[in-house]
């Protein structure tokens, strides 16, 4: 099978179940910036981190690109005749959304509080993170005006949402781990004084 099939020539690309819709239609924004989101985790990934992290980070990978089936997925042929799911995979379930939940409740257990926002920055790993948590809610806001129009299962949306925070957290850790500065936005205050 070649890579190039010469059938978006045309700024077309086909759902799965056949359909085919512009290369900028929200359906394809919302899994083209999962799929961006999934390969910014890779690079974080890469990165001399913990093992434990590393694992971890796969399986969001993995559940990445079950979202991307679903997304993927003309809602009209996403049941077939026979009444089963085109899709023969394992969903996104509370289960994966309360696995999320987990990994931030330990993460956070072993950092100081936090007082203030905190700048993006600090190590180059850490800086990966926070990248990857803004296109994490990129993917958010595309995949929350998509289920405007389109609703799917509730529980991708869920998992985008705890999956920014885990990333969020995980930046945190980074910092710990990598003994990096966090640097806390303190805003200026506005002088009220008249000269």
């Amino acid at each position: 099978m070649k890579i190039y099939t010469k059938t978006g020539d045309d700024g077309t690309t086909g759902l799965i179940g056949g359909t085919r819709v512009k290369k900028h239609h929200i359906r394809i924004e919302s899994y083209g910036t999962v799929d961006e989101l999934n390969s910014w985790l890779g690079l974080i990934r890469d990165q001399k981190i913990d093992i434990d992290l590393k694992e971890v980070l796969s399986k969001i990978q993995q559940k990445l690109f079950v979202i991307g089936a679903i997304l993927a997925t003309d809602p009209e042929k996403a049941i077939l005749k026979n009444g089963k799911k085109r899709l023969n995979i394992r969903e996104i379930t509370e289960a994966d959304i309360r696995f999320l939940e987990k990994q931030i409740d330990a993460m956070e257990a072993a950092l100081p509080p936090m007082t203030h926002f905190i700048l993006p920055g600090g190590h180059t790993t850490v800086s990966y993170c926070h990248i990857t948590r803004t296109v994490c809610r990129r993917a958010e806001r595309m995949c929350t005006l998509l289920y405007e129009h389109t609703p799917f299962d509730g529980n991708v949306l869920k998992y985008i949402n705890r999956l920014s925070d885990y990333l969020f957290v995980l930046a945190r850790k980074l910092s710990q781990d990598l003994q990096a500065k966090e640097i806390k936005w303190i805003p200026e205050s506005i002088d009220t004084k008249e000269n």
